[in-house]
């Protein structure tokens, strides 16, 4: 299990520097483009397998004890170590990162995108999963802002360099925003390895705050939570976000939405309320007012792009729609209830699901169409895409009901436990307080709903194809097998939802208890 872990890490990095070699002449294929692409399918797969035996392998009974720990002095001056691990928290995040992944190199097989050549591609493909891979496994904070920082290297370049209209100026708004957000968190972290004397997660969680004082965790919190605020997205940091959606890839997207936004709310819940419970308690109204307004704040801007004549990018509604579904997440940490980590923690995967689902449909409607502006798909007669494509139109409907949190779907858990845990907030926090959030945050579910039956109105439905027109295809057999697995995962995650519970229950009970438990 310790070799199993440490080869996800570090698998795709190997995989990527394999991808620039030159492929082996038996190995080619039909040319060398296809061999690289080739090559990303086989690496993805191979640790998205790894990823599926170590998830077999876990001790289920026990989710909230580290295992397959691999603990190695590294910089002995600074006590940095190499200290890998796996908790119930952590697991379902590395399954969906490798899952998605290798959808998406499988995508790009049947449909490379339109760039430079391929092997550049496929390696920053395979360095941005293993840096987000070891962002969920690392367990020193030096590691962790490493890991954390080594994913905005690939997604900067696939945005400029595979991306759309605005490209350049999206990939650089999306690395300064980011970077510097990084500057800050880099802060926070250092002090409080300085202050504590060590830079273990795990020690660090165990003592719970008591070898740091609280105007040392208050500044930690501010320090860290800017950055990690930043790649949730939270408002009003978030205006790098649709951006970049709008300029990337279609598989930049679906990473992007599905991985990397993960990333910082998986921080707030590794880091920020085990180690500096006192100065999260602090700040969690903040956190708490600033979740719930970008709930509103992303659903209102939907709402307007989805309008008729507004010129609605449809990549760009999904985007703002992040920044609503991320609000939750952020809302069920602020509660620092058992119910709302556990709302957060479940949202995280339920969105990494159903929005990389959506973001592929749309680069597919795209792809068909020639365009995302919702006015241009909803013309005079409307894409009608039940009448011209009834599979597509129909899986885009799945994934806007799943996403606006209709009951037997993914997407219905994470927030309904994020507001219950909101209801009835942790000791020391305003009830009163929390219950306004609690209101304004259900109200969002409403806007949600609104925006997303008017985007399958005005793209899904209509009259059958007029005689004369050119028919556009209908699913393919390689975008089947890319989307199946996140549909069917969505359904199981609603039907079943105690099967992610029980895993991040009681790694979520011990965190909180300061691993007492």
């Amino acid at each position: 299990m310790q070799f199993l872990l440490a080869l996800i890490v570090a698998g795709p990095l190997l995989g990527a520097a394999a991808a620039l070699l030159p492929a082996p002449p038996g190995l080619k294929g039909k040319s060398p483009d296809q061999a690289v692409l080739r090559h990303g399918v086989t690496v993805t797969g191979a640790i998205l397998l790894a990823t599926l035996v170590l998830a077999a392998g876990f001790d289920h009974d026990h989710p909230s004890r580290m295992q397959a720990t691999t603990d190695i002095s590294w910089i002995r001056a600074l006590d940095v170590r190499i200290h890998l691990g796996v908790d119930g928290i952590s697991l379902p995040l590395l399954v969906l990162t490798a899952l998605l992944c290798f959808l998406c190199a499988l995508h790009s097989y049947f449909k490379p995108p339109a760039g430079p050549a391929p092997k550049a591609f496929v390696a920053l493909l395979l360095l941005l999963e293993s840096g987000t891979l070891a962002t969920f496994a690392v367990l020193d904070l030096v590691l962790f802002f490493l890991a954390f920082e080594t994913v905005l290297i690939p997604m900067y370049f696939l945005i400029a360099r595979w991306g759309g209209e605005g490209r350049r100026a999206a990939a650089t708004k999306f690395v300064l925003y980011t970077l510097l957000g990084s500057v800050v968190m880099l802060l926070g972290l250092l002090l409080i390895g300085v202050k504590s004397g060590t830079f273990d997660m795990v020690a660090l969680a165990t003592d719970n705050g008591r070898g740091l004082t609280a105007s040392v965790q208050v500044v930690a919190v501010l320090a860290i939570g800017i950055g990690l605020a930043v790649k949730t997205p939270m408002w009003p940091l978030h205006s790098w976000l649709p951006d970049a959606h709008t300029a990337a890839p279609t598989v930049g997207s679906v990473l992007l939405a599905g991985v990397l936004l993960k990333m910082g709310t998986y921080g707030f819940v590794r880091i920020v309320l085990p180690i500096a419970p006192d100065g999260m308690r602090t700040f969690a109204p903040y956190l708490a007012a600033f979740a719930v307004a970008g709930i509103v704040y992303g659903s209102l801007a939907c709402l307007a792009l989805a309008r008729p004549g507004a010129k609605g990018d449809l990549k760009r509604l999904i985007a703002y729609s992040s920044v609503g579904h991320m609000g939750f997440v952020l809302l069920g940490i602020a509660s620092m209830t058992p119910t709302g980590v556990n709302g957060a923690l479940f949202a995280n995967v339920a969105h990494g699901l159903v929005t990389g689902l959506l973001f592929f449909l749309v680069g597919a409607v795209k792809d068909r169409y020639g365009t995302a502006d919702l006015d241009t798909l909803a013309g005079a007669t409307g894409a009608a895409l039940y009448g011209r494509a009834p599979r597509l139109g129909a899986l885009l409907a799945f994934a806007a009901v799943a996403s606006l949190g209709l009951p037997g779907l993914a997407g219905f858990w994470g927030e309904m436990l994020a507001l219950f845990g909101t209801f009835d907030p942790a000791e020391g926090l305003s009830r009163p307080a929390f219950l306004a959030f609690t209101a304004i945050g259900a109200s969002g579910t409403l806007l949600t709903a609104a925006y997303l039956l008017i985007v399958v109105r005005r793209v899904c439905t209509g009259g059958p194809r007029p005689a004369g027109e050119a028919p556009i295809p209908d699913v393919q057999g390689y975008e089947f097998a890319a989307w199946s697995p996140l549909v069917v995962l969505t359904v199981l995650a609603g039907l079943w939802p105690a099967v992610l519970l029980g895993l991040t229950d009681p790694a979520v009970q011990k965190l909180l208890a300061g691993g007492t438990q």
